[in-house]
């Protein structure tokens, strides 16, 4: 009896993950005690950092909320950092938490409208290289103004929307019914190939969307929340930031756009596969028939969400309120006007959401980790004990180091805190701040593209629906990202160290 009940736990913990993964993370909990009384706090909490990342690229096997939050509780019993400070790291990030949990669900009302504009622009662009141009300047241009996050979602969306409609179709079943679009088993064999080249599609798809908004974020005061940050601590307004930084931002944006046409040409790094023809043509029929058979109701549905969509960017690009705020707003509007009165449909769309906001929370713990154990200070101290003509180019690259494994928020924030000391305390002029604050966001926000973990949106695009539905692993994504990393990293660097 015990042997089978020792059999059930050990069957249980972590599900059906692989019995090697398994092991690895009670090897972790075993490990990380060791070395936290025999070498010290520090060598634990960079140990933490690369274990947690390591529960990030094995998100296929077991979707790490799981083996990162039993990580990130052994961290607080082992005093590694404590729940106060988990919550104050929270409560500085609560803008993000609130965006997740209600901005995605409102972009979910949204979905009818998503499928019918972006299934227009997928069937009306046959070229590949115009169609992911177009997804990479407009997820730029988007984000440039509202929320990355928010524009990853709708990105996400509509991915979600294309690979459900073939997958049901090509199963036999009703594209318009809900029904299980995640599992091959009913397939048929001669789809197989088809799907598999669809997946390649949506891939580069999103992948030159959530590069996009890197690209553009980076550019303007409300791109992203480390960017208001600074602007804040330097005193720039809008138009000042965005000439301040455009010596380095507007160059990146360009060799950026060049490099996803490139890519698409060269079909280097995964990218280049085109739409197959079976699946266009179920598209196209979906769509066809979707507009036959449109009620007077489902028309005044799409009206509804599209006045919703014009709200919503009016609201975010003028900042009326705090972006989840916003998505509530679209919420109650949507399902106000649209019939949906019912608490499991409205329950339906926090479902995608959730898991990734949990997860958030636990990234949230390893930040407060790395602060509490101060172990970006040795970095940081280095950086501002060059000779200054090279603090501005080495700081780009701390930046963008540090941002790719951690926060860019917190890296952003911990950098302009401590060189705005050093400014004050008479260690450099105005001019040269201004450099650094420059150097400092766009380190934060270019070369961070290299990992999912250094942008929020990567983040959300590795945890969503659509990841394990098209196999974007944590190593595709890596290896997707790295001409860009390159491009805009080195470009970064060079425009940092010679044109400010």
């Amino acid at each position: 009896m015990s042997g089978s009940i020792a059999q059930a736990f050990a069957h249980n913990f972590l599900g059906q993950s692989p019995r090697w993964y398994k092991a690895t993370i009670v090897g972790f909990l075993i490990l990380n005690a060791v070395v936290l009384f025999t070498v010290g706090p520090v060598a634990a909490g960079w140990l933490l950092v690369i274990e947690f990342i390591f529960t990030l690229a094995m998100a296929l096997k077991c979707y790490p909320l799981m083996p990162g939050g039993l990580l990130l509780i052994e961290a607080l019993l082992l005093k590694m950092t404590t729940p106060q400070a988990l919550y104050d790291e929270l409560l500085h990030n609560f803008p993000v938490i609130l965006l997740l949990m209600f901005m995605v669900a409102g972009i979910y009302f949204m979905k009818d409208l998503l499928l019918f504009l972006f299934s227009r622009l997928l069937l009306g662009v046959r070229s590949k290289a115009i169609l992911a141009l177009m997804f990479c300047f407009l997820s730029a241009f988007l984000s440039a103004f509202l929320d990355a996050l928010t524009v990853t979602a709708v990105i996400i969306s509509a991915a979600v929307g294309f690979y459900s409609v073939y997958h049901r179709v090509a199963s036999g079943n009703d594209p318009r019914k809900d029904s299980e679009f995640a599992d091959d088993q009913h397939l048929p064999s001669r789809h197989h190939d088809d799907l598999n080249q669809f997946r390649a599609f949506l891939r580069s798809l999103l992948m030159h969307g959530a590069v996009g908004t890197a690209l553009g974020g980076v550019c303007t005061l409300v791109g992203e929340p480390q960017n208001l940050l600074i602007g804040h601590e330097m005193g720039w307004h809008f138009g000042e930031f965005f000439q301040k930084v455009a010596p380095v931002s507007l160059p990146v944006l360009a060799a950026g756009l060049v490099t996803c046409v490139l890519l698409e040409k060269l079909r280097w790094f995964g990218y280049g596969t085109l739409l197959p023809d079976n699946v266009r043509a179920v598209l196209a029929n979906y769509a066809a028939e979707d507009n036959a058979k449109r009620t007077p109701r489902q028309t005044a549905a799409l009206l509804v969400q599209g006045a919703a969509a014009l709200i919503l960017i009016g609201c975010l690009a003028f900042h009326l309120a705090e972006v989840g705020l916003i998505g509530l707003m679209v919420i109650v509007l949507i399902t106000a006007f649209t019939g949906i009165t019912d608490e499991h449909r409205l329950g339906s769309a926090f479902k995608d959401a959730m898991p990734f906001t949990a997860l958030l929370v636990v990234f949230f713990a390893v930040v407060a980790v790395i602060h509490d154990q101060h172990l970006f200070v040795p970095l940081i101290e280095w950086v501002l004990a060059l000779p200054m003509d090279q603090q501005p180019g080495m700081l780009f690259i701390a930046n963008g180091l540090l941002s790719a494994i951690s926060d860019n928020v917190f890296v952003a924030t911990i950098y302009i805190t401590e060189v705005k000391q050093a400014f004050l305390a008479g260690h450099m002029t105005r001019e040269h701040f201004e450099t650094l604050a420059i150097a400092i966001n766009t380190g934060t926000n270019l070369p961070s593209v290299a990992t999912p973990n250094g942008q929020a949106a990567f983040l959300f695009l590795l945890t969503s629906a659509i990841a394990p539905l098209v196999r974007l692993s944590y190593g595709r994504m890596v290896w997707m990202a790295v001409p860009y990393t390159v491009v805009m990293g080195l470009l970064g660097w060079y425009a940092v160290s010679y044109w400010l």
